[in-house]
């Protein structure tokens, strides 16, 4: 996908890359069209279309893959496509959503609990609040699964407590676009719970991809 990146290329052109790695190691189906670039990117939850990507514009997606041996690999990134240097905003935007990302996956430890982690977990700025993605982190196996960890400020509506453990597959989450924004910033990194914490089972470079 990132090697698809270029001006001029359909938003679907790229997502069909997805498709093609998937298939070609014996995966099996992806949930969902996740790809947005440009103005798209904001709000998020906008699927891949014909819409042709722009140089120097964000370019953001989530795999919702269920992959080879029919696993679940979901992973979120947003690329910049080539042509035109990034913009301080979109670093900015970058820098925040990675700082919650790499933040709260340092926070995980197994006999956590989701309460305790949604009270000392990263504060979303405020301008970016009504935006935010709907959880901090989902678990991962055939698909999603238990647990759906909540905000706090979300807890009472329809959170639910429970502890982290060794062992569990996890993904953590962010989105960060303000309302009315031009563009948006989409991560996510699957982790796996370890007696040391969370380590990241995604080899694609997240960190600082947009310096």
């Amino acid at each position: 996908m990132r090697e698809a990146l270029r001006p001029g290329v359909t938003e679907n052109e790229v997502w069909a890359e997805l498709h093609y790695a998937n298939i070609a190691h014996d995966g099996e189906w992806i949930e969902t069209r996740l790809l947005a670039s440009g103005p798209r990117t904001n709000p998020w939850f906008q699927e891949a279309g014909n819409r042709k990507v722009q140089a120097g514009e964000l370019v953001a997606f989530d795999s919702d893959m269920v992959g080879p041996l029919g696993y679940l690999a979901d992973i979120s990134r947003t690329l910049i496509c080539p042509g035109k240097a990034p913009t301080a905003e979109q670093r900015k935007l970058y820098d925040i959503a990675q700082e919650q990302i790499l933040t709260n996956i340092e926070l995980i430890k197994p006999g956590l609990s989701f309460k305790e982690f949604g009270e000392k977990c990263w504060p979303v700025p405020d301008e970016y609040v009504p935006n935010r993605y709907m959880m901090m982190i989902h678990g991962a196996g055939l698909v999603d699964e238990f647990p759906t960890v909540a905000y706090a400020a979300d807890y009472d509506d329809w959170g639910y407590d429970g502890y982290f453990q060794e062992n569990m597959v996890v993904c953590v989450e962010s989105y960060i676009g303000a309302v009315g924004g031009e563009e948006g910033v989409k991560l996510e990194q699957q982790v796996l719970i370890t007696s040391a914490g969370a380590v990241p089972m995604s080899h694609d470079p997240m960190i600082d991809t947009l310096r």
